[in-house]
């Protein structure tokens, strides 16, 4: 129960925008949040109960709230980034450390070195980074050695320290990649400018460099100093071979920071591309574990202030895939539909579900428990099931105009094929091309089966086929006392659309989805082992079909037209779309002139 010292607190909140902190009695840290109207967000805690679990937790344990007011809502955000990571309560999301990724850093000293680190301080230094990539950042460091003589050592090079002569040219001077600025060789002007150019090449400003490196050419050779003039010349090829390699996306996309999100109940995956003179220049993939039931907004944001204080940017355009209620002052933000930007958009979206996939597979690997339980969930909420679809069989009929009927089942158990379970059925009460029927003696005889030998029933039917099959299927489970024990699914061809008992409407899975590539392998894999039987079945026998008249249709074709569409009066009923896709244009013209005739 809220306390009376709690509760005064509440109604003295300002309604300005600020950064709340809740503590417990111990004094504790719990929680940090930002808010457009600190009354009003920190009130809604108190106000009801929380469909969240953890959320109603957290309140329960608030003894304590301090808040600090700022002006905006974009400072809220950029505040509570900063607190999150100094304190890291408990209640919080927490970006994925990148203390283990390089950095670039152009050191605060005279004749600044520029060197690798992975652990960025508060120095003065310039730093550049963090590099998920070592040989983006390598590749970085070894064209500016190209381009630049910047010296290595560690000496301390002040201007008292050079005038006393403090100090001996070494190898690196004699070797051509030091000009020697420790006896005074190279002035510190002339040392600086090549560290300006260092920080455009490091920001993506590769133009830029390129231009100044053209100036001071044109400079040298209108002087007749060719050798300088040369100098600046290879500089500029070594850039522009350097530029080449990179990804150019638009020309008439300057400087503008892309951020897509792909999440689930868990944790979200948020894709960062930096966009610089029309190029990615950097990309970065962060994830956050939900821990208070935030939304796709919140984790956004929260990535939005992390990635461009971490980077340095300075984009006046952000690309998102949702628009965003922070206004941040001086910053556009663009929800693109069509064109360039959506491509972009598109490509950071494809760069994180890269990442996720990649994370995924490594828990996979390391705990291979963890996959089978996250592609059950999985499965379980795509398909709306109510028990996780551990053991899956799925049938398919084949008969060629009522001869060798037959019936084949196959078997996932885990997620992965279980062949030794895969079953045939030869068809025995009905006679002619009856697919509906033939699947629902199928379906009895398997389960009245299985009830009778008291053997573990699937959690999921699928059934290979639109309505009238599945219709056909779910008699045979009534008649069993089966219907509600078993889910039951139907999938059709076409469009891949499942249907459902008693829904009209098809729901339609990810294409790109896990549970639909499973749903797949399952009639793959169904086909394969009733096409097989089929054909030792028909090895014995005569193919009996009108196809066989047709000139220029031979048994292969007439036997695949067959396996595809199951009857001769489905192959007359066919598109000439689906018969080319099948057999070539040219056998499907000869087919449908036949039929035409015969018509």
């Amino acid at each position: 129960m809220m306390t009376v010292a709690l509760k005064q607190k509440l109604e003295v909140l300002p309604n300005d925008p600020g950064v709340y902190q809740y503590y417990n009695a111990e004094g504790n840290l719990l929680y940090i949040g930002k808010a457009k109207s600190l009354r009003k967000r920190v009130s809604s805690y108190f106000n009801k109960v929380h469909d969240n679990h953890k959320t109603n937790v957290l309140v329960k344990q608030i003894a304590d709230i301090k808040y600090i007011v700022v002006e905006t809502e974009y400072d809220a955000l950029l505040l509570e980034n900063n607190l999150i990571k100094k304190h890291q309560p408990k209640y919080n999301i927490l970006l994925k450390d990148d203390k283990t990724y390089p950095w670039i850093a152009i050191r605060h000293e005279d004749f600044p070195r520029v060197m690798v680190t992975r652990k960025p301080v508060k120095d003065g230094s310039v730093y550049f980074g963090p590099y998920a990539s070592g040989t983006m950042m390598y590749t970085l460091l070894d064209l500016i050695k190209e381009l630049f003589k910047l010296r290595t050592c560690n000496l301390v090079l002040s201007q008292t320290n050079i005038e006393k002569h403090k100090f001996r040219l070494c190898l690196e001077h004699h070797i051509g990649n030091c000009k020697g600025p420790c006896e005074g060789l190279q002035t510190k002007e002339d040392y600086e400018e090549s560290i300006t150019a260092i920080k455009s090449i490091l920001k993506g400003n590769i133009n830029a460099v390129i231009d100044h490196l053209e100036q001071q050419m044109l400079k040298h050779a209108t002087k007749y100093e060719f050798e300088q003039a040369q100098s600046y010349k290879e500089k500029i090829d070594a850039l522009e071979k350097y530029k080449g390699k990179s990804v150019v996306v638009s020309p008439t996309i300057h400087h503008v920071d892309v951020f897509s999100i792909i999440d689930d109940e868990q944790s979200a995956f948020i894709n960062y591309l930096r966009i610089i003179s029309g190029a990615i220049v950097q990309s970065h993939t962060v994830e956050l574990r939900r821990k208070l039931d935030e939304s796709k907004e919140e984790l956004l944001l929260l990535a939005i202030a992390e990635m461009r204080e971490r980077y340095q940017s300075e984009s006046k355009e952000l690309i998102l895939p949702i628009d965003i209620e922070i206004d941040i002052p001086g910053v556009l933000v663009t929800v693109p539909k069509i064109g360039d930007k959506k491509h972009l958009l598109d490509l950071s979206e494809k760069n994180a579900r890269y990442f996720r996939k990649d994370r995924l597979e490594q828990a996979d690997k390391l705990n291979p428990e963890h996959r089978i339980e996250r592609l059950m969930e999985t499965m379980k909420k795509d398909l709306r099931l109510p028990a996780k679809p551990y053991h899956i069989e799925c049938f398919d009929n084949s008969n060629f105009q009522g001869d060798y009927a037959v019936s084949a089942m196959s078997v996932f158990k885990n997620g992965r094929p279980a062949k030794s379970d895969y079953r045939h059925f030869n068809i025995k009460t009905v006679v002619g091309p009856d697919d509906f029927a033939s699947m629902e003696e199928v379906i009895y005889r398997r389960y009245k089966r299985l009830l009778e030998e008291e053997k573990e029933l699937p959690q999921l039917i699928v059934i290979d086929g639109g309505k009238g099959q599945l219709g056909a299927a779910l008699n045979s489970l009534e008649k069993l006392d089966l219907r509600g024990k078993i889910s039951i699914i139907g999938i059709a061809k076409k469009l891949e659309e499942i249907y459902y008992p008693g829904d009209p409407l098809p729901l339609y899975l990810d294409k790109k989805g896990e549970t639909l590539r499973i749903i797949q392998q399952l009639r793959d894999e169904v086909h394969r082992f009733g096409i097989t039987h089929h054909r030792n079945k028909r090895s014995k026998g005569v193919i009996k079909t009108e196809l066989s008249e047709i000139k220029g249709i031979g048994d292969k074709i007439a036997e695949k037209l067959l396996i595809e569409f199951k009857s001769v009066k489905r192959i007359k009923e066919a598109t000439p779309e689906e018969l080319t896709a099948l057999i070539g244009k040219a056998k499907s013209d000869l087919v449908i002139e036949w039929f035409k005739r015969e018509g």
